[in-house]
């Protein structure tokens, strides 16, 4: 099914159900402004630049799921202990220019508990991490761990071109 008529089915759904009655009236109506719509605004098919792989997504949660329980346990130790936690600003250089993928790191990292993306500089694919817990000099540990997410996400979801940017 063409990628235009799945939005003018879209378009009929949306109008069907703001009207609230299913009707012939109403259905024929969803459809000429569903035809007029992509006749005066036609989008164009954007390829968001994702493809799933089974076994590599398989290994990405088990990763993610694993760094989930031991971040949250860093958390905890830091809060329970007196005083308040050390924290860092971490620069971290991607090695992807994918902004599918830089996106899909960034959620992942947002969602680990104790680091945060603070700016993300996509046409420069560098990202300014704030990171809780971290002593001394442990940036070049977040931008392996980060180097490691990178990898593990982009053989999960990238495309051919995106795997051959990491080499």
């Amino acid at each position: 099914m063409s990628p235009r008529l799945l939005q003018i089915g879209w378009l009929v759904l949306v109008w069907v159900t703001l009207w609230g009655d299913v009707s012939p009236g109403n259905v024929l109506g969803g459809v000429a402004a569903a035809l007029l719509v992509t006749w005066l605004l036609p989008l164009p098919f954007l390829d968001p630049g994702i493809r799933l792989r089974p076994v590599a997504l398989a290994r990405f949660l088990a990763w993610f799921g694993w760094d989930m329980v031991v971040s949250t346990a860093r958390v905890v130790w830091w809060v329970v202990r007196p005083g308040p936690p050390p924290t860092q600003f971490v620069r971290v250089e991607l090695r992807t220019s994918s902004e599918s993928m830089i996106t899909l790191i960034m959620a992942a990292l947002a969602n680990v508990p104790g680091s945060i993306v603070v700016e993300a500089y996509v046409g420069e694919r560098r990202l300014l991490l704030h990171v809780l817990g971290l002593r001394g000099d442990a940036a070049e540990g977040v931008r392996a761990h980060v180097a490691g997410l990178e990898s593990r996400i982009v053989a999960a979801f990238g495309t051919r071109r995106d795997r051959e940017e990491l080499g």
